[in-house]
């Protein structure tokens, strides 16, 4: 019950101690907006800050999507052939290392807006999965190893059997993180875009409201982000949990 209550408590000491700095010293809406203006704007503005959220929240699961299938495709080549991952993982390195506020101007140069705003999303969110399941795919116990090839097991027969479920925390693990960063990345690019006069999404309204001085929707935006990541998050931990909770002692030791 403590885990459960005590963030709503915490939270509810943080949003009383905002309104009353507001109220004591008279705050314009323009500089500080308070709780109850921006829930207000928030039920206000609700059908145009929900539809620029579909906008985005689409993009971060595609991004997602592509992310895990890409990412434990390569894993699984880089663990099946030491030459392919000695020549290419270093480059999936530079991608990750490259900031994407840099790289999404570029993008949008080379790229129609939408592909180039999911092809951000996609590179913050495509190094983790791949990390995580190439480090799962290389941690097999070498007994276990060793007993496949005694009985002769093929080389699918080991990635199926053995190194993909051992591999499955790890690759779990990854697609939490980058079930976050993907949505960061889908941010960071519609705001790249809306810079360009171009966009829909959440960040775009954001970047929108900052221009025009609506405060009061600009914390309403940012709190939709913050909540949409949060669920993004619970649900992804909520799919990893009921994974491993009956093998692994990772999600044996939360039950």
């Amino acid at each position: 019950m403590l885990r459960i209550l005590l963030p709503f408590v915490a939270m509810a000491i943080g949003v009383s101690i905002w309104d009353l700095v507001v109220r004591l010293n008279d705050i314009q809406p323009y500089v500080l907006p308070s709780p109850g203006l921006v829930l207000e704007t928030l039920v206000r503005d609700w059908s145009l800050l929900w539809s620029s959220l579909l906008v985005t929240l689409t993009i971060t699961l595609e991004a997602l999507i592509l992310a895990f299938v890409g990412g434990v495709g390569l894993a699984i080549l880089f663990n099946r052939s030491r030459v392919f991952e000695y020549s290419f993982y270093p480059y999936a390195v530079i991608l990750q290392v490259t900031p994407v506020v840099a790289i999404a101007p570029l993008l949008l140069i080379y790229l129609p807006q939408q592909a180039a705003v999911l092809a951000c999303a996609w590179i913050v969110a495509f190094f983790p999965v791949l990390a995580n399941t190439t480090l799962g795919l290389h941690s097999v116990d070498r007994n276990l190893s060793e007993l496949f090839q005694l009985y002769g097991a093929s080389r699918w027969q080991m990635l199926r059997d053995l190194k993909l479920p051992a591999a499955l925390p790890y690759m779990l693990g990854g697609l939490k993180i980058a079930g976050g960063l993907s949505l960061i990345g889908a941010v960071v690019a519609e705001i790249a875009a809306g810079s360009a006069g171009a966009g829909s999404g959440l960040a775009y309204r954001i970047a929108e409201s900052g221009y025009r001085l609506n405060i009061p929707r600009m914390f309403a935006a940012l709190i939709l982000l913050s909540i949409t990541g949060i669920v993004i998050f619970a649900l992804l931990s909520l799919v990893s949990h009921l994974i491993l909770r009956r093998w692994h002692d990772s999600a044996a030791q939360e039950s």
